[in-house]
């Protein structure tokens, strides 16, 4: 009797294992199906257009397309939750960077979702500058230019973002911040979407980053004045960097990783990774990215796990300091 229920114990056991997604996402066919990756920013920003080149790359990697959704919505929080709540199997996917991961937390009141805890982070894709851009018609022919209006009429000038919590959003905080000036912030749902209303000469001045903004540079529609690296960009060698431009202290910049639902399976997180790498190695990928102005990185998920924390450190101190909070 005692090993007939012993038996049926094991028997239910293993079958209530063999049930559940993560236990067949462990076998060697996966992925046998496209992988969803949701980009927390509109279509036509920086951070999408990153996504789908590495998507692409890491799809021909696993034999299966990565399909990207885009949702912007409360500058990335529904995104991140819809993330969050996918089944831990390797087939839902969140493009992770500065905003919803490690700024979210510390800017939006009512968060309940916490990044770090409820994703497994895979690897750390690139790091990259981001550009302080007017339009072609702005009055703002140098950055010298733009900070003495705004230090002459506190509180006029306009600035828009990708979202509240972007990368966008918080290095032009920063650099108010350091510059002592006041601007009115109008947030949107990705970079496509603020740098469509500039265009249209609404907003004097945007932080982005490259990758959003570089067609529209070179078509002339839109003037760089400053980068926010410490060091110029190879491909913007004649813009200045807004330390060299009278604050040394300033620095930032924006970054792109891929991470997963908490639980996983490690193998799985492993073989995304794997895929990762070798499409940031590929030619296509590397030179596009390179020419972007992205440092490609590609780390382990424990020196992944390890940078945001410091990052959500970092930015946690400094909108504590300025005072910056969304209800």
């Amino acid at each position: 009797m005692l090993n007939r229920r012993l038996f049926c114990a094991l028997a239910l056991a293993t079958a209530s294992f063999l049930s559940t997604p993560a236990a067949f996402a462990q076998s060697d066919d996966y992925p046998s199906r496209p992988v969803k990756l949701i980009v927390p920013y509109a279509a036509g920003g920086g951070t999408d257009a990153i996504a789908r080149l590495v998507a692409n790359g890491v799809g021909e990697k696993l034999g299966q397309s990565m399909v990207v959704e885009n949702n912007g919505s409360a500058g990335g929080n529904v995104a991140s939750q819809q993330a969050a709540n996918a089944d831990a199997d390797g087939y839902t996917v969140l493009m992770a960077n500065q905003g919803p991961m490690v700024v979210n937390p510390h800017l939006f009141k009512n968060m309940k979702l916490d990044p770090l805890t409820a994703f497994d982070p895979v690897t750390l894709i690139a790091k990259s500058p981001l550009v302080l851009v007017v339009s072609k018609n702005s009055p703002y022919k140098t950055f010298a230019d733009l900070v003495a209006y705004g230090k002459a009429h506190p509180g006029e000038l306009t600035y828009g973002s990708a979202g509240n919590g972007s990368a966008s959003h918080l290095a032009t905080e920063l650099f108010l911040s350091q510059a002592g000036l006041e601007a009115v912030h109008v947030p949107y749902k990705g970079a496509g979407p603020a740098l469509n209303d500039m265009l249209g000469g609404r907003g004097d001045f945007m932080v982005t980053t490259l990758p959003s903004v570089l067609g529209l540079m070179n078509s002339g529609d839109m003037v760089p004045l400053a980068v926010t690296t410490t060091e110029r960009v190879a491909s913007l060698k004649d813009v200045p960097t807004i330390a060299e431009s009278g604050y040394p202290d300033y620095v930032s910049a924006a970054w792109y990783g891929f991470a997963v639902p908490k639980g996983t399976p490690a193998p799985i997180v492993e073989k995304l990774r794997t895929a990762t790498v070798e499409a940031l190695a590929s030619p296509t990928v590397k030179e596009r990215l390179e020419a972007e102005g992205a440092v490609i990185v590609g780390d382990t998920p424990q020196e992944f796990a390890a940078m945001m924390k410091s990052e959500s450190g970092r930015w946690a101190q400094f909108l504590s300091q300025s005072g910056i909070s969304i209800d």
